[in-house]
């Protein structure tokens, strides 16, 4: 069914009447007859600030210098124009679309059973890491390129069955223009990837990004575990994520404060180089933004590992860092009887009754015998009772 008509670049387009996807600001809604594209527009008037960020975007084009390959989506939803009413009042913006089954939200790979139904056979360990590798890459870029991403979560991130990253909702990045000098600063974030002095209500900057990032890294490389779960031991009600980031309380880095949620996976199981970033991350560089590793060396430490992955000689899905001698997904499943990367497996089949041996002809049977046998103690008690009555 249609929906609203709106102009872009003096352009009708329809709508579709209902949204792909909708917030607390704004929705975003296919074209009607184009699945190139999307428009989403915002649920309150946008002002002049809003209108003027979009403008001075779209004379913009970050990370275009980076050589790609044909398979390979861009890295930005960029606005591609502006979306205007009837009357030529700023609703919104258009932008490339990148939704199912192409492109999944990255949330999507921290569970088992999204993982096998979108990436079925491919979603491993090593995958996972090569998908971390690219968000660190372009993490990386977009700070060469004096962009902070600010709202950074595992929901404005989608990846493609290549494991290629872009990254949606780009007109909530903080930047300067570069031909007016103009900062235009972030005010949107996602709490469970804001470290402490975002939450304060602190402005969005390289720093909170690599904090994010982080915290993302070891998501993926721990399929799907928020470095900040379960409940501290002193807490006296339920702790959230967001507590717990505040109160600088990680079972990465101190596991002895923490209650640590049934089924977590172990750190370990992050190669060495890894784990000491996360470890910085998650430690020091909760209350001290300077301590937090930045892009560039989660690039260089992840880079390290990507030739380095074992994979299992029993289960192909099981791939793991070269510092383990051992498959942890195996151990992880003889131990608690989960599989993190494989489907559920089979229940084993109830072994089956022995067959009963052929009797040769002659044998006796079973009845047979018992009745022999019981024949046999009559005869021995009565020749008994006989010898001892002569």
């Amino acid at each position: 069914m249609s929906g609203l008509t709106v102009f872009l670049d003096g352009k009708p387009v329809t709508l579709a009447e209902l949204p792909l996807k909708g917030g607390g600001q704004a929705a975003v809604f296919p074209v009607v007859g184009d699945d190139g594209i999307v428009v989403k527009l915002y649920r309150d008037p946008p002002g002049p600030e809003q209108e003027r960020r979009l403008t001075r975007m779209l004379t913009m084009s970050p990370l275009a210098a980076r050589p790609t390959n044909a398979f390979q989506p861009p890295e930005l939803a960029w606005p591609t124009a502006l979306a205007r009413g009837a009357r030529g009042e700023f609703l919104g913006y258009a932008m490339r679309r990148f939704g199912e089954p192409a492109h999944i939200q990255l949330i999507g790979l921290f569970t088992r059973a999204q993982r096998r139904k979108l990436f079925p056979e491919r979603a491993d360990w090593r995958f996972l890491l090569g998908v971390a590798w690219n968000l660190a890459f372009m993490t990386a870029r977009m700070h060469h390129d004096n962009l902070v991403i600010g709202d950074f979560s595992s929901s404005n991130v989608v990846v493609d069955a290549n494991g290629f990253v872009t990254f949606l909702d780009c007109d909530s990045i903080a930047f300067t223009d570069p031909a007016t000098g103009e900062l235009f600063p972030c005010l949107m974030h996602t709490t469970d990837y804001s470290p402490p002095e975002r939450q304060a209500g602190g402005p969005a900057s390289r720093a909170t990004d690599d904090f994010a990032l982080a915290v993302l890294v070891y998501q993926l490389l721990t399929a799907g575990n928020h470095p900040f779960g379960g409940v501290p031991h002193d807490s006296a009600s339920e702790s959230t994520v967001k507590d717990n980031i505040a109160a600088s309380c990680s079972y990465v880095v101190r596991p002895e404060r923490v209650v640590i949620p049934r089924g977590t996976v172990d750190p370990s199981v992050l190669p060495p180089d890894l784990l000491t970033l996360a470890r910085a991350a998650f430690g020091p560089g909760v209350l001290a933004p300077a301590a937090r590793p930045p892009a560039e060396a989660w690039l260089r430490a992840l880079n390290k590992e990507r030739s380095q992955v074992r994979i299992c000689a029993i289960r192909p899905l099981h791939a793991y860092g070269s510092h383990l001698t051992s498959c942890p997904w195996c151990t992880r499943v003889a131990t608690t009887g989960h599989d993190v990367f494989n489907g559920p497996a089979p229940l084993p089949l109830p072994d089956p009754p022995p067959m009963e041996e052929e009797r040769p002809e002659g044998r006796l049977s079973p009845a047979l015998k018992v009745a022999l046998l019981v024949a046999l103690v009559v005869a021995l008690a009565v020749a008994a009772k006989h010898l001892g009555g002569g």
